[in-house]
């Protein structure tokens, strides 16, 4: 009896051993645990900086190429003896005189249009009721016009009701907008005035064999960012004198302002420029005679054609040097990420990518090749 109690016990002792060896935790499971909250805490974080300092990434982004554009003015300027911050200054009132300019021109232009609009309003809607009523065989008058707008006042008071609704917001986007141009023009400032400073600074913190590969990245982007303005103030010129002639040819008053604001316009606005720069001269045709607005429009969307598919690729070609296709991929690309913004740096931000790397990657010599040019029909003959 003794024995068999004794191997009772051993057995249950035996039992309970194991099962407390089934229920044990691995050691290392806390630790990943505490390593995975704080992984994923840490990424949350992250997240969350991002998200609120995308905006502030995307205004220092904006003025460094600002500073890249007007480098070579200011150096040109520090190389004849001028102190480089008085050159900064002098550069970049010049331009802001220019932007002045062309907001207060474009301020005058707007409201003579819209007055213009305003007073002509009156007969614009007897020609075009004159006009239905002829077309359509119709019989409808200014009166019936005016007294069916007043019936459906609920609609237009609600619309009112919505666009004050919203003006606080409109104000608020104002006034951001012109925040954020304060912020590109003070951070350009302080990066052109500084730059040699800056870069300088990048140098101290490398080693002296990574200083060639910095200086010729830097020269690089003043290069080809330089380029990139260059080739859309030639395509603004180009618009302008364009818009301009054919604007005179229907004799529509301020042809030469309106070209102006629309070479400015049409080049510098990413994708719907060309139509946002045609709303104003439809606008002001409207005032004048109602029929030249509809051959704004067709000059506007054949001149976008024109622009697009064989002006703007081989001038972006030539200026930049970046395929056209590669060019187009690249404004997509960066309006897909940025927005306005991005595509309007992705050109000059390729272009300083494509020419650094091209420095440093090996090139070999090919050999002629009648399948590379495709030069004839055959395979070539095999000895």
């Amino acid at each position: 009896m003794a024995d068999s109690d004794t191997g009772g016990e051993a057995a249950k002792g035996s039992d309970s051993g194991g099962g407390g060896r089934v229920g044990l935790m691995p050691v290392w499971l806390p630790r990943a645990m505490i390593l995975a909250f704080a992984l994923l805490g840490v990424y949350q974080l992250g997240s969350w900086a991002v998200h609120r300092l995308l905006g502030l990434f995307v205004v220092v982004l904006v003025a460094f190429f600002v500073s890249l554009a007007m480098e070579p003015a200011v150096d040109s300027l520090a190389a004849r003896g001028m102190p480089r911050g008085l050159a900064t200054a002098g550069v970049f009132i010049v331009l802001f005189g220019c932007l002045i300019g062309f907001s207060a021109a474009l301020g005058t232009l707007l409201v003579e249009t819209v007055d213009n609009v305003v007073g002509e309003t009156p007969r614009l809607t007897e020609e075009s009721v004159d006009w239905i009523n002829r077309t359509f065989g119709q019989d409808f008058t200014v009166t019936q016009l005016r007294d069916r707008l007043l019936k459906d006042s609920d609609v237009i008071s609600g619309y009112a009701e919505r666009a004050a609704d919203h003006a606080w917001g409109l104000s608020n986007t104002i006034l951001g907008g012109l925040f954020r141009f304060l912020l590109i023009a003070l951070f350009s400032i302080y990066f052109t005035a500084y730059g040699p400073r800056m870069r300088r600074s990048i140098c101290a913190l490398l080693p002296p064999r990574s200083h060639d590969a910095v200086l010729s990245a830097w020269d690089l982007a003043v290069e080809k960012t330089g380029g990139y303005l260059y080739s859309r103030a030639v395509l603004a010129v180009i618009s302008a004198i364009a818009h301009g002639v054919f604007l005179a040819i229907l004799d529509i008053p301020d042809a030469l302002a309106l070209g102006v604001w629309f070479g400015v316009i049409a080049s510098f606005v990413p994708t719907v420029g060309t139509y946002v720069a045609g709303v104003l001269p439809i606008l002001v045709a409207l005032t004048v005679q109602p029929i030249d607005a509809v051959w704004i429009l067709l000059f506007v969307v054949i001149y976008q054609v024109f622009q697009d598919y064989i002006l703007q690729p081989r001038l972006t070609a030539r200026t930049v040097d970046v395929n056209p296709a590669v060019a187009l991929l690249a404004v997509l690309g960066g309006g897909a990420l940025l927005g306005a913004i991005g595509a309007l740096l992705a050109i000059p931000v390729t272009a300083t990518v494509q020419a650094f790397s091209s420095l440093y990657l090996r090139r070999y010599e090919v050999p002629e090749d009648p399948r590379i040019d495709r030069t004839t029909l055959g395979r070539p003959e095999k000895d």
